[in-house]
């Protein structure tokens, strides 16, 4: 039994990788069975995962050699506190966007699920993985995958946004792999445990070389993670997507964030760039609260609520401590399922909306936003009450994303802010993050009120949406969850700070991955 424990973080990577192999060779028009398949194994991954954060609450991170090859000339994957939280909020992600998907978006394009799979497998490679080389590859499989998510679907709009979407971040890819070569060439390993140990070591004529392929690499991290400037193309690329797929990309920004996390504490220390996340985290927040409050289409609304929550956690990072960091861990752990279900709801809200009802704002034409094309069959049958349950859930979407009270969202905005302002003398930035956080708040209740108030309470006669009950579950399990991280605040905010801890000092992390046979 032990060791079946021990390769929970092999069997995380490899569940996902085999279905999508698998479901390449199963006949498309056979919808049922992909999907039966395709469910069945994200629920078994959504148990895979569940087990491993239960096991990754011990104090000392847990090691797999993969091939019985040691670190640092070995493959390792290294599952803490971290790293199991985030592969958790995968599989929720992935197990809500494909129940979703069984209702209609599953037909809209071949090779769905597999690309749902292979997408997941590179997530859990990515935030498991002990060495910067698997990183790029588990990178590059998430990004192909998503590539084809972004394009499923018909539609000019996505196929522009998503042709941008994959030239960025092919750059991003070249730029990534620049630097890891870089880096390799001059300290000689890649295991991220290794590096830490080498850095000290390495001649100050052959430093700037390191430090170049370590910008290079940084810089691949801060597209994905979607920091201004970097990160202009990612409120089009998501309001673009399907519905599933949107509510998938939640986490693929904060794949860039926990590289940065990763690479940043172990490798530097978390010292050196300090001030640039904590500048370019609070301009990435102020750009994104700019378009909150101009977005007048819902996905772009999401889309830029995604950007505010990058600028937070980015500008806690280089601001914080140990405390600020766990914090922003928490907010993480919230931010993401509400954003995801966020995504899936606006697809069922924007049914009850008359054609070309964009255009009823002032400044949509400044956009050039057009409405989602009318699917040839209706997805489903008029529920009762079905626009109160929608707006329920829209509201409950919209107050965790603002931040107020009683919800996680305020929860975790309120412990990140004690935790800056916990401090004999506060610095001049932590004030002015306080306040772009509050107007983040501010502007969020503005915008998704006026959305609100155009879909639920428009002048003209309004349609009853169908909706089925597999689409709405799904965004319901999520909203769900942040509640229960609302009552259950203290134990995830003391999981959180464990894992923060173990972040900003990762001598145990570095011992326990070189020392492992």
């Amino acid at each position: 039994m032990s060791s079946l424990v021990a390769q929970l973080p092999a069997a995380t990577i490899a569940l996902p990788l085999a279905v999508a192999a698998l479901m390449l060779f199963v006949d498309e028009r056979r919808h049922g069975l992909k999907a039966a398949l395709s469910l069945s194994a994200s629920l078994a991954l959504l148990a895979l995962s569940v087990a491993l954060v239960a096991r990754a609450a011990a104090p000392v991170a847990h090691v797999t050699s993969l091939g019985g090859w040691p670190a640092p000339f070995g493959i390792v994957l290294v599952a803490d506190r971290l790293s199991a939280l985030m592969v958790l909020l995968a599989a929720a992600l992935g197990a809500a966007a494909l129940v979703f998907s069984v209702a209609r978006w599953q037909r809209a394009g071949p090779h769905f699920h597999s690309l749902v799979h292979f997408l997941l497998a590179g997530l859990n490679g990515a935030f498991l993985t002990g060495d910067l080389f698997n990183l790029f590859v588990f990178f590059e499989l998430l990004l192909v995958a998503s590539y084809g998510l972004a394009l499923h679907g018909s539609g000019a709009p996505r196929v522009a946004a998503s042709l941008h979407y994959i030239v960025i971040n092919l750059a991003a890819s070249l730029l990534f792999l620049v630097g890891v070569s870089l880096m390799y060439g001059v300290a000689g390993t890649l295991n991220m445990a290794d590096l830490a140990l080498r850095l000290p070591q390495v001649p100050a004529a052959d430093r700037a070389l390191f430090e170049i392929g370590a910008a290079a690499m940084g810089i691949a991290f801060l597209v994905k993670a979607g920091m201004w400037p970097l990160g202009f193309w990612l409120p089009a690329a998501y309001a673009a997507a399907s519905a599933p797929a949107a509510a998938l990309f939640v986490i693929l920004s904060k794949v860039g964030i926990y590289a940065v996390m990763r690479v940043w504490f172990i490798v530097f220390g978390g010292d050196a760039g300090a001030e640039l996340l904590a500048y370019g985290g609070m301009a990435t927040l102020a750009y994104g609260l700019a378009g909150v409050l101009s977005s007048q289409q819902l996905g772009r609304l999401a889309g830029f609520s995604v950007i505010v929550s990058s600028g937070i956690l980015l500008a806690a990072l280089g601001l914080g401590d140990a405390a600020a960091t766990g914090a922003a861990i928490y907010y993480l752990a919230v931010s993401t399922p509400g954003l995801g279900a966020l995504f899936l709801l606006i697809e069922l809200v924007e049914r009850a909306r008359a054609p070309g009802a964009d255009l009823l704002a002032v400044t949509a034409d400044a956009f050039g936003i057009g409405d989602e094309p009318e699917p040839e069959e209706e997805p489903g049958i008029a529920i009762p009450a079905a626009m109160a349950v929608l707006g329920l859930s829209f509201a409950g979407a919209a107050l965790l994303v603002a931040g107020l009270p009683p919800l996680s969202g305020f929860v975790a905005k309120f412990a990140l802010l004690a935790a800056l302002l916990d401090a004999d003398r506060v610095p001049v930035a932590v004030w002015a993050l306080l306040a772009l956080v509050l107007l983040s708040g501010l502007a969020a209740i503005i915008g998704f009120g006026r959305a609100g108030v155009r879909v639920f309470w428009p002048a003209q006669e309004r349609s009853i949406p169908r909706v089925r009950m597999i689409e709405i579950a799904p965004a319901v399990v999520l909203l769900g969850a942040c509640l229960a991280l609302t009552a259950a605040a203290g134990p995830a905010l003391r999981y959180t700070q464990d894992a923060a801890r173990a972040l900003h000092s990762p001598g145990a992390y570095i011992e326990e991955v070189l020392r492992t046979p």
